[in-house]
């Protein structure tokens, strides 16, 4: 008795593999040193610029798709960045 729509699968989104919460491949949050030690460099400031929103907040770790060490890392660019000038803290501009 009831519609059948043929587009639904019936299992979850992650079935069907779309990601809802990034929009697009994620931008790689860390690098690999030739020693093989993983680490984010605050000077890469148009990479860190795509890991954050147009206000200036930093993305979460669901967005992102890092772990939590590699969300700490990439926090602590960010903030280095923005202390050196290379990125704003908002987008306000007075």
């Amino acid at each position: 008795m009831g519609r059948m729509n043929s587009s639904r699968s019936g299992g979850n989104s992650r079935d069907r593999g779309d990601d809802r919460f990034t929009g697009g491949p994620a931008p790689k949050a860390t690098k690999e040193s030739g020693k093989g030690i993983e680490y984010c460099d605050y000077k890469d400031h148009e990479t860190l610029r795509r890991m954050m929103t147009p206000n200036g907040k930093i993305y979460g770790r669901k967005r992102l798709g890092t772990n939590a060490r590699q969300q700490r890392m990439v926090a602590r660019a960010i903030k280095r960045a923005r202390f050196m000038g290379l990125l704003p803290f908002t987008s306000a501009t007075l």
